[in-house]
């Protein structure tokens, strides 16, 4: 095991990854070890060389008594830093990681070459966590376990992986109540919302939609409004977002950091084609439709949308071989043969108000695809076709 000893403590690190990768530093919630990683390390590993460490007070680094201040904790993380023999890095801090990772790009800059800070904040409920100070250090870590791992996950999660959030459980319960304490003392008494436009790190904030501890409003949106060219990724995730969404969070990061590092070019390429794609499909489907299609997209399915936007439209709608005429006519005959009737409906009624096709012509398809895919297909097309002429 590998520790790190500053002021007389001891700080447990591990690192993994090919050590010719860029450094990635993670930072824990409060009342958990660098474990909270784990469903995230391995899909950052092809990437980042991964530092994670236990903060003081949690897993198997020291727990001294008194209250400790993000200024330690972020000095704590310089000296694993060194210990690793990372001069800079990337630090995605969690929760009171976050907290950490915002003071060491506010006092070490220089070991700080972008920041990314998820379901975090600036300012806390002082008398809340006064208050809960006070009862770790006076009845233990029961007294505040449970209502630590409800604010962590959602239900659906915790009936669906019981082994997870047994494992978060056990960490908590097992961990030093003064550790807690001490870490808790830290966010009750933090300064930093004053301080956030001194931060020269490139910014993501990620924030969990389903996040009671650090919610959107009144946290996210405070980073967002402060820190100097922030970029925002909105998950689907509670508070303990790594553990959740692991794939979304990891996705977010590796996203965010290739951008840093070249991958803007790619990205840019690709609105590039995303935008010309747009444009064929306004001139096939109409304004109106697709300004509707745009309005209905969600972090669900936008990925998706852009998708088909860069390649079905532009990639090949847009090839010279074929006029829009006759693309308008194989689309109607493919997708009625496949029973494909809301694209059919689609194509049809974009075909007869676009001017892409006549009555007439669309009938001769449907006659051919009643040959080619069978009576009962070009009967049901035949019957598509006429409800929608109806309201052409």
């Amino acid at each position: 095991m590998a520790f790190a000893t500053r002021d007389g403590v001891r700080l447990y690190w591990r690192l993994d990854g090919a050590a010719e990768k860029p450094a990635l530093f993670l930072l824990n919630s409060i009342g958990t070890d660098l474990g909270l990683w784990d469903r995230v390390v391995p899909l950052l590993l092809p990437q980042f060389r991964v530092l994670r460490m236990d903060a003081r007070g949690h897993g198997a680094s020291d727990a001294p008594a008194g209250d400790y201040s993000l200024d330690m904790l972020a000095a704590d993380a310089v000296a694993v830093m060194d210990a690793a023999e990372i001069e800079r890095a990337a630090v995605c801090g969690l929760s009171l990681g976050g907290m950490v990772a915002m003071t060491l790009a506010l006092n070490a800059p220089e070991r700080v070459n972008a920041l990314i800070c998820a379901c975090t904040s600036a300012q806390m409920d002082v008398a809340a966590w006064t208050n809960r100070i006070e009862t770790v250090r006076a009845q233990g870590m029961a007294a505040v376990a449970e209502m630590a791992l409800q604010r962590f996950f959602c239900e659906p999660f915790t009936r669906t992986h019981p082994e997870i959030v047994a494992t978060v459980r056990t960490g908590l319960l097992g961990m030093s109540a003064e550790g807690y304490a001490g870490c808790g003392a830290a966010i009750r008494d933090m300064r930093l919302l004053e301080r956030l436009n001194l931060i020269t790190a490139p910014t993501l904030v990620i924030y969990g939609a389903r996040d009671v501890s650090t919610p959107f409003a009144g946290h996210a949106d405070q980073l967002m409004a402060k820190i100097p060219g922030v970029r925002g990724a909105g998950l689907a995730a509670p508070h303990q977002a790594c553990l959740e969404a692991p794939s979304a969070f990891a996705g977010a990061a590796r996203d965010f950091l290739s951008d840093l590092s070249g991958g803007a070019a790619v990205r840019e390429a690709g609105e590039v084609l995303f935008e010309a794609g747009l444009a064929v499909r306004r001139k096939v489907l109409g304004d109106a439709w697709v300004d509707k299609s745009l309005a209905g997209r969600t972090p669900f399915n936008a990925d998706f949308q852009a998708m088909i936007t860069r390649y079905a439209w532009n990639e090949i709608w847009g090839r010279p071989g074929l006029d829009h005429r006759t693309r308008r006519l194989l689309v109607i005959a493919i997708t009625a043969a496949l029973g494909r009737w809301e694209e059919f409906r689609l194509h049809v009624r974009a075909g007869l108000e676009q001017g892409g096709f006549t009555q007439d012509e669309l009938k001769e398809v449907l006659m051919q695809t009643a040959i080619y895919a069978g009576v009962p297909a070009a009967n049901t097309a035949f019957a598509e076709a006429a409800e929608v002429m109806s309201a052409v």
